[in-house]
């Protein structure tokens, strides 16, 4: 396939999920062809205000954004605004936006896209599975017309961030996760699901110097007044903080941009075949993801987890091409200030 990747989007924005969308938008091997809004970081209202209003900034009001479902399939939402601030920006606060979702919700929309273009698109998943187990159960094929999956969620040889040993998107909905697993195990190997667990995202580092790096390559001192800059800055400086408070040094972890990248360009990463399931009973472990290395469990692969990847690399990538959406929209600005 030649050309941009076309991509549906399942967010639950997020500040790793905003920089994760921006980096997207920034980028000439990306066609965003819908964002669709999932509960976990914030509920799904907020996760839709928060895309709505992220699009409208960055110029791309041509996306359609659908909301998703209100919570997990069997769980009570659980949100995270200790981690991502109470609107799920961190400090950042974007303009309201008078734009309204789609009149399909998010589970139609990965069934209809998936149906007028089949074979074609990848989704890339950061939040919950909810909206694509639905969309799953109510149309059983639907793996087998996606191009590609990319999953950001898991923890294999590494501890949880959520409990001693479930990531948070798994921990949200463990269902959903153990049912999406479940139905790409019918896919070619070639084909089943990328899943970028925190073994691999929390190698992913953005530190205090990168953040300058990006408003300096945005434009210098005056790069403040970028509404993208200012967006990432404030965002991110909840992040560093949470970070610092919780016993890291001062930083944020990339986990979702990193997803996208690899939605992007799967060559960036090294992946190790395995099967894959989730424990959703378990009274200490509900929501961890299990990897069968070993092939005890006798069913054949059903996932491919990222074991490695270049993190300066990944992360100089994220900087130039955000950096580079923020000099562009800062261009497009002045010229509408010029032009009224």
């Amino acid at each position: 396939m030649t050309g941009p990747t076309p991509l549906i989007v399942d967010v639950d924005t997020g500040i790793d999920d905003a920089i994760a969308l921006l980096y997207l938008l920034s980028h000439d091997d990306a066609d965003v062809v819908a964002v669709l809004s999932t509960a976990g970081n914030v509920p799904t209202e907020q996760v839709v205000e928060n895309n709505l209003a992220l699009l409208e900034l960055c110029g791309r009001t041509d996306i359609e954004v659908a909301a998703g479902a209100p919570g997990p399939l069997s769980a009570p939402l659980r949100t995270t605004e200790d981690t991502h601030g109470p609107r799920g920006l961190g400090y950042a606060r974007l303009p309201r936006t008078l734009r309204r979702p789609s009149a399909r919700s998010a589970a139609q929309t990965w069934i209809e896209l998936t149906r007028a273009r089949p074979g074609e698109l990848t989704g890339l998943v950061t939040g919950p599975l909810t909206n694509l187990a639905l969309a799953i159960r109510s149309d059983p094929e639907l793996p087998h017309r996606l191009r590609q999956l990319v999953i950001m969620g898991g923890a294999f040889a590494h501890p949880g961030n959520t409990t001693p040993v479930a990531e948070w998107n798994i921990s949200v909905d463990p269902e959903a996760a153990a049912e999406v697993f479940d139905a790409f195990s019918v896919v070619p190997p070639q084909r089943s699901p990328i899943v970028c667990g925190l073994d691999i995202t929390e190698r992913m580092i953005l530190r205090p110097e990168h953040l300058h790096r990006l408003s300096v390559l945005a434009g210098g001192p005056a790069s403040t007044d970028n509404p993208v800059v200012r967006l990432v800055s404030d965002a991110l400086r909840f992040y560093f903080e949470f970070h610092r408070d919780h016993g890291y040094e001062y930083f944020a972890h990339l986990h979702d941009p990193f997803a996208a990248a690899v939605a992007l360009d799967p060559g960036i990463a090294r992946m190790r075949p395995t099967a894959v399931d989730v424990e959703t009973a378990g009274r200490i472990t509900r929501g961890q993801t299990v990897a069968d290395h070993a092939g005890l469990w006798g069913r054949p692969p059903n996932a491919r987890i990222v074991v490695d990847a270049d993190p300066d690399a990944f992360v100089d990538d994220v900087v130039r091409h955000v950096a580079a959406l923020a000099r562009l929209l800062d261009v497009h600005q002045v010229n509408r200030t010029l032009g009224s």
